[in-house]
């Protein structure tokens, strides 16, 4: 066992066992023991690596499978300490069932958090209302941030270097404050640990349908929206929203989740679209590895206003944000007989032969023209090709 974490975790039993092991007082206990021997000065971690690799003396290992991995270093009946290592893992919007704090011991990550309001419980593990972004901030190296359970800390974190690894100072449980919902914005909170085995099963069946070319698949999935209820709905529609897409059959099958389940389904239809766009920019970090460009991609998938990014990116870059904007845009786009395109956002194909410049150079103008709100009749195509895309935020 790695002698800094017994020392850590001792001394935070002694401090939490001195205040009779109080709930509220354990994430300031936490984060004061990690602030005063941070782990980032004072862990190597390529040796730590090395000796969990090699001693079997080690603390039980829990089956979480959160993390890349997670390795236990101190375990205590009341709480434990983690090491969570992050290759291409970006989280999901969640609140906890566990409270403590956590510490940035390598890499850096962008730290989004949210509020959800006006709830209305679904089903005791689907509720519908608003996520609101309330704040970001840009995690370095050394950071502390406490942890609270319940959903007065929802949270999400894009993880740049790779790796980045978190120290994690946490209870087990604490009663009374599951479950630990998953948010999908802007409206659905789920249960990301209840199983429902037969649904699981038919959105499996489903994908097979898909993908052996079943003549009859949107007319199964429109069946089962007919007569299933709002949670199980909802679900298979996120399952097969994009093969619906693809096949043209998605209008008439939301027709049908819209007309069963009245005002209700106004919640559901831009969540589904935000799950796909969502899953689209996501898929992009694991074949993205620099970490400026994987910090561009932070702040595109979690901060939706130009207002709030550019302050973001002046605060980790010198010289102008704009610039600095422009230059992630452009190595990040590429050109070939097909188009242009900047990550996802294709350049217009009816303006494709037009004018002296470059497409890329059209449309990085009309980027700059957006970003410094100067954009004006003659990029609205443009516009609207960067607004439907990845690179929304920057046209908002």
């Amino acid at each position: 066992m790695d002698a800094f974490f017994v020392d850590l975790g001792r001394r935070v039993r002694g401090r939490w066992q001195a205040v009779d092991f109080s709930l509220a007082a354990f994430p300031g206990i936490a984060r004061t023991a990690l602030e005063e021997k941070p782990p980032a000065t004072q862990v190597e971690l390529a040796a730590l690596t090395r000796s969990f690799l090699r001693d079997d003396e080690q603390p039980f290992q829990t089956a979480s499978g959160f993390g890349q991995p997670e390795l236990v270093v101190f375990d205590d009946p009341r709480f434990y300490i983690q090491l969570l290592f992050w290759l291409d893992g970006t989280t999901q919007i969640h609140q906890h069932e566990f409270s403590g704090s956590f510490h940035v011991l390598a890499g850096s990550s962008l730290h989004a958090e949210f509020a959800f309001t006006n709830v209305q419980p679904v089903t005791a593990h689907f509720r519908l209302g608003d996520l609101q972004l309330t704040g970001t901030e840009l995690l370095e190296t050394g950071c502390t941030v406490p942890i609270t359970s319940g959903a007065g800390s929802i949270h999400s974190l894009f993880h740049l270097e790779t790796p980045s690894v978190t120290v994690v100072v946490r209870t087990h449980s604490d009663p009374g404050t599951g479950p630990q919902f998953t948010y999908l914005p802007p409206h659905v909170a789920v249960d990301p640990f209840f199983s429902d085995a037969l649904t699981t099963r038919r959105l499996q069946l489903l994908d097979v349908l898909d993908r052996t070319g079943a003549e009859d698949f949107a007319e199964v999935v429109r069946t089962m929206v007919a007569s299933l209820d709002y949670e199980r709905g909802f679900f298979t529609l996120q399952n097969c929203l994009v093969a619906l897409q693809e096949r043209g059959e998605w209008e008439e099958t939301w027709d049908v989740f819209a007309k069963k389940h009245g005002a209700l389904a106004a919640y559901a239809a831009p969540t589904l679209e935000e799950i796909v766009w969502r899953d689209r920019l996501v898929s992009l970090r694991s074949s993205i590895e620099d970490p400026d460009h994987r910090f561009f991609l932070a702040l595109l998938l979690n901060v939706p206003r130009t207002s709030d990014l550019l302050p973001l990116v002046a605060a980790r870059f010198p010289g102008d944000p704009v610039t600095t904007v422009l230059g992630w845009a452009e190595e990040l786009s590429e050109s070939s007989e097909e188009g242009t395109w900047i990550l996802d956002a294709k350049y217009p194909d009816e303006e494709a032969g037009e004018g002296r410049e470059a497409p890329l150079d059209r449309f990085l103008g009309t980027l700059a023209r957006c970003l410094r709100s100067e954009a004006g009749a003659t990029d609205a195509a443009r516009r609207e090709a960067l607004a439907q895309s990845s690179l929304r935020a920057l046209v908002a």
